[in-house]
């Protein structure tokens, strides 16, 4: 695994990503409340750190600390405005314990996983390549057109559609968190919780109110956006080719 990151950080992150859609499109069959999908998950989630952690890559992929520059970061609000979306129209649980127990367990590690995948692994190894704005974009829509898979788990066309539109959206929104503060923590918590949110959302909840989370989703992702890359330092550490952000 070492001798893979150290030839091609991009190929690393590929083959992370294809291990990962791999095996929990398989487990997600079995359903969101299964142990065995629960399992998967931690697994896979505690190799993606181990091997971060033995190789000294804590800071880099930003788990060493919360931001430095918390202030300037507005303490991410926006993000946990966004992150409450899903209770916006009444809690309801949707599974039986224990049922509801590995849902959300299952939920907290997918925010982990699909943070270091694609703000991790996938952004750090583009953001090498000395192109932030190719960076950014692949690692934001990449994330959200990964949700094209929710078809071949039942899910409608439409209702599919408009996740991979709030994945972008939000993927956007927290690349560029993970940029502009080097800290991968709050947008894994961040991440974590909305994932953790749906699985308590009215599914009777209006469509006109559907509508309504995914219209303030996609407003506060680009006002953010916005204000990090006109307002923001960049760190130090991301300042591999910053002014490619302005071309």
């Amino acid at each position: 695994m070492k001798k893979l990151y150290e030839k091609s950080e991009i190929t690393f992150a590929i083959f992370w990503i294809v291990l990962y859609t791999v095996s929990m499109g398989s487990l997600r069959n079995l359903g969101d409340d299964s142990p065995h999908r629960m399992i998967g998950l931690i697994v896979i989630s505690a190799w993606m750190l181990l091997f971060v952690w033995r190789n000294g890559l804590l800071e880099k992929y930003g788990l060493s600390g919360w931001a430095r520059n918390n202030r300037a970061m507005l303490w991410f609000l926006p993000l946990w405005i966004i992150t409450t979306v899903n209770l916006w129209g009444g809690v309801t649980p949707q599974y039986p314990m224990p049922g509801e127990l590995f849902v959300v367990v299952s939920m907290a590690f997918v925010g982990f996983a699909e943070e270091m995948l694609f703000r991790g692994f996938l952004f750090k190894a583009m953001l090498k390549e000395g192109s932030v704005k190719t960076a950014v974009i692949v690692s934001s829509v990449s994330f959200g057109l990964g949700h094209i898979l929710n078809l071949f788990t039942g899910h409608e066309l439409a209702e599919t559609l408009m996740q991979v539109v709030f994945a972008v959206s939000y993927g956007f929104m927290v690349t560029m968190a993970f940029y502009k503060s080097n800290s991968l923590l709050p947008c894994i918590l961040s991440h974590s919780l909305f994932d953790m949110f749906a699985d308590f959302s009215n599914l009777d909840r209006s469509p006109a109110l559907n509508w309504i989370c995914h219209g303030v989703i996609i407003l506060v992702s680009i006002l953010y956006c916005l204000y990090l890359i006109k307002r923001v330092e960049t760190p130090s550490i991301n300042q591999i080719d910053a002014e490619n952000m302005h071309r």
